[in-house]
C-alpha cells in the first residue's frame, strides 16, 4: 500500500472490503507514515485496522497543517470507527477581526472564535485553540490592539505597561489605532519573515537585559511562527477539497468510465442517435422527512467534471416527496437549458423519471431502480434489469451511487451543523 505513495504531505484514507472509510490520517510524508503501520508493533489498534484495511487513498495537501485541517473535515463527515479524535464538535477555529460594537467604543477588536455566526473578517482555520491565541496575542501585543473597559481618563495600568490601546483616554487616537489594525492583518496575510526577524531581535534583546521570563514568552511565539503562517497561507476552506473528498470516500466499486465501447453500447440500449459525452445523475437525500437536500454530478468523457457538480437545499416542500424535490432540483439545475447534458440519469424507478421528463422535453432522461438494478428509458417503457458483469450496467450503477453519496454528504453536512446549533 505504501510504496506508491508519493513523499509528500496529505491525509491517507484506510478503506474495507466495501470501500467505506474507515480511518483517516494526516502526514508530512505520506510515504513514511503509511509505511510506519507495517513495521513490527505491540498495538492492538494497528493490528485490528490493518486487518479490516482492504485500500488505500490518499488527497495531497501544499503541507502539514492543511494536512490536518483536512483530516478533521473528513473525519466530521464519514465518523470512521477508528478515528477517535475530531469526531464531535466544531474542530475548527478562527480568529476574527470584528465589525465595530457600541460596547467597545464602536471599534472592530480582535476574537478567537469557533463558528463564523457574526460579521467581519476571518482568518485561518486552525486546529488547536493554542495556536490560535498564540497568534491573536501575538498581534495584540505588537500592535497595541487590546480594548478593555476600564473607564480611566489617564489610561489604565495595562495602558501605561504597552498592553492596551487606551480607549478610554480624551486623546484616544481612534486612526491611530485602525491603521495599526490594518498593519495586523497585512502582517497575518503576508510577512512571515518580518515577523520571524522581529522575534528574534525581541528574545536576543530581552535575554541581554536579563529578562529572561519575557524572552521565554515571546520565544514560545516563535516556535509556533511558522506552523502559524503555513496554516494561514494555505487559504483553507471546507469547500476546497469537497470534490476530492467525494472521489476518494465514494463507497463504489466499478470507478464510472464512459470508453468508445461502453459509449457505444449506451448508444444502442437507448436507441440514442449519438454516444453520449455529457451524463448527469440526480438524487435526493433526507433523513425521516427532514433536511430534504438534492444533488447533481456531471461526467465528461469518463472523467468527474467537479466544475458542474451541484448541491441543492429542497426550498417548494417541507415533507419528503420525492417527485417534487427531483422536479425543484432539475428545474434549478438546467435554468439555462443550455446546460442540458447529452444524457440525464435519475435515481429512482419509472415514477421519478415520469415526474422530470416533461420539463425539458429535448433531453435525454433515464432512471435506476435500486431494487432490481432496472433501467427506464422511451426505448425500455417497461425497464431492463442490468447486466451486473456487463461494463455498461457497472457505470451507470457507479454513477447513481456517486450521486447518492454526494447527496448523502451534503446531508449528513447539514444535519451536522444543525446539532451545533442547539
Amino acid at each position: 500500500m505504501a510504496k506508491n505513495l508519493p513523499s509528500l504531505p496529505g491525509v491517507y484514507l484506510f478503506k474495507d472490503k466495501e470501500l467505506n472509510v474507515i480511518y483517516v490520517g494526516k502526514a508530512k510524508s505520506l510515504r513514511d507514515r503509511v509505511s510506519s503501520y507495517f513495521t513490527p508493533t505491540n498495538d492492538w489498534k494497528v493490528h485490528a485496522l490493518l486487518s479490516e484495511a482492504h485500500s488505500l487513498a490518499h488527497i495531497l495537501t501544499k503541507n502539514e497543517e492543511e494536512a490536518l485541517l483536512l483530516e478533521a473535515q473528513i473525519v466530521q463527515e464519514h465518523q470512521p470507527r477508528y478515528n477517535t479524535l475530531l469526531k464531535k464538535g466544531q474542530p475548527f477555529i478562527y480568529i476574527l477581526i470584528s465589525e465595530p460594537k457600541k460596547q467597545q467604543r464602536n471599534l472592530p477588536s480582535l476574537e478567537v472564535v469557533r463558528n463564523k455566526k457574526r460579521k467581519g473578517k476571518y482568518y485561518g482555520p486552525f486546529i488547536h485553540k493554542k495556536q490560535a491565541r498564540m497568534v491573536l496575542y501575538y498581534l495584540i501585543r505588537t500592535f497595541r490592539l487590546r480594548i478593555c473597559k476600564a473607564t480611566i481618563e489617564s489610561g489604565c495600568l495595562d495602558y501605561h505597561l504597552d498592553l492596551c490601546s487606551g480607549t478610554c483616554k480624551k486623546d484616544f487616537d481612534r486612526e491611530g489605532y485602525l491603521f495599526r489594525l490594518q498593519l495586523a492583518q497585512q502582517l497575518i496575510k503576508n510577512n512571515y519573515k518580518k515577523s520571524e526577524t522581529d522575534l528574534k531581535q525581541k528574545i536576543k534583546q530581552l535575554s541581554a537585559e536579563l529578562k529572561f521570563e519575557k524572552a521565554k514568552y515571546f520565544s514560545d511565539f516563535l516556535q509556533n511562527l511558522e506552523p502559524i503562517y503555513n496554516t494561514l497561507q494555505a487559504h483553507f476552506n471546507e469547500k476546497k477539497f469537497i470534490s476530492e473528498i467525494l472521489l476518494k470516500t465514494a463507497p463504489v466499486k466499478y470507478a464510472p468510465q464512459v470508453d468508445g465501447m461502453v459509449g457505444n453500447h449506451l448508444q444502442d440500449l437507448l436507441g440514442l442517435q449519438n454516444a453520449p459525452i455529457t451524463i448527469d445523475c440526480f438524487d435526493i437525500s433526507h433523513f425521516q422527512s427532514s433536511s430534504i437536500v438534492g444533488s447533481c454530478i456531471r461526467f465528461k468523457n469518463g472523467v468527474p467534471d467537479k466544475n458542474n457538480f451541484r448541491r441543492f437545499k429542497i426550498k417548494s416542500i417541507e415533507q419528503q416527496n420525492d417527485y417534487a424535490a427531483l422536479q425543484e432540483i432539475v428545474a434549478r439545475r438546467y435554468r439555462n437549458p443550455e446546460d442540458l447534458p447529452d444524457l440525464i440519469l435519475i435515481d429512482g424507478g419509472k415514477g421519478q423519471r415520469n415526474a422530470v421528463k416533461h420539463l425539458f422535453p429535448q433531453a435525454t432522461f433515464i432512471s435506476l431502480a435500486k431494487r432490481e438494478e432496472r433501467l427506464f428509458a422511451d426505448a425500455r417503457p417497461e425497464g431492463i434489469i442490468l447486466d451486473l458483469q456487463d461494463d455498461t450496467g457497472k457505470m451507470l450503477i457507479a454513477l447513481r451511487d456517486y450521486a447518492h453519496h454526494f447527496a448523502i454528504t451534503y446531508h449528513r453536512k447539514r444535519e451536522h451543523k444543525k446539532m451545533q446549533a442547539l
